[in-house]
């Protein structure tokens, strides 16, 4: 017997472990050639690389995922600010993870699910959904793998990224946020895009820190 309210839709089922897994291995994919073309200079000390992906990839990064908050709150009616942010967030974590020679792609992924989803999947969990997972997407569907560099590149591969991403849209509120005031400019028409930028910069910021103490063992401020 059903006991849902008439009038009322079905509350839909959480996103499983394995359709997260699936997702974020494509991602770990299409980012990893953006991570190593957004390298940071070579003779950094190993204290600013951390610091170098929250700030100077931020600069950049940012303004790409904020450019949806030109519309102020109407952005929150479509997926497209969740999915646009979570993707350069992405870039930002698995840059992080190449600082700390996390080339293991279990382990990024796992990374993936702590800091952007708030899902403690370890390693080895994701390891066995990665060898029964058939995949649900195609290379024809996705598009070619664009390795231009620029711009223009890093544009289309932030495109591709939050295109998958939009398969969890759902699961990505738990992604890292800037302050709230900021976010509350956010929900403005055109002065929503100062408030998105800031917001989303912190909140890039805010995936560097909780990257880096995941993998360091120290507790991840939420």
């Amino acid at each position: 017997m059903n006991s849902q309210a008439p009038g009322h839709p079905e509350p839909m089922a959480p996103i499983s472990d394995a359709v997260v897994v699936d997702v974020l291995r494509r991602v770990d994919r299409l980012t990893a050639p953006l991570v190593r073309r957004l390298g940071r200079p070579p003779a950094l000390p190993q204290e600013e690389r951390d610091a170098w992906w929250a700030d100077r990839v931020s600069r950049v990064a940012a303004g790409v995922s904020a450019a949806p908050r030109i519309a102020g709150k109407l952005a929150d009616l479509l997926p497209l600010q969740n999915t646009v942010g979570t993707a350069v967030q992405s870039v930002v974590v698995l840059g992080v993870a190449s600082e700390h020679g996390v080339e293991d792609p279990a382990a990024r992924i796992s990374l993936l699910t702590k800091v952007l989803l708030q899902r403690d999947l370890t390693a080895e969990q994701v390891q066995a959904l990665l060898e029964r997972a058939e995949g649900a997407y195609t290379e024809e569907a996705l598009g070619a793998k664009d390795q231009r560099s620029g711009i223009r590149g890093t544009a289309r591969t932030l495109w591709r990224v939050a295109r998958l991403l939009g398969r969890i849209d759902d699961a990505l509120d738990a992604r890292p946020k800037g302050k709230r005031r900021f976010r509350l400019l956010s929900n403005l028409p055109v002065v929503g895009l100062a408030g998105g930028y800031f917001a989303e910069r912190e909140g890039l910021r805010r995936a560097a820190a909780d990257a880096a103490a995941v993998l360091e063992g120290r507790p991840v401020r939420r």
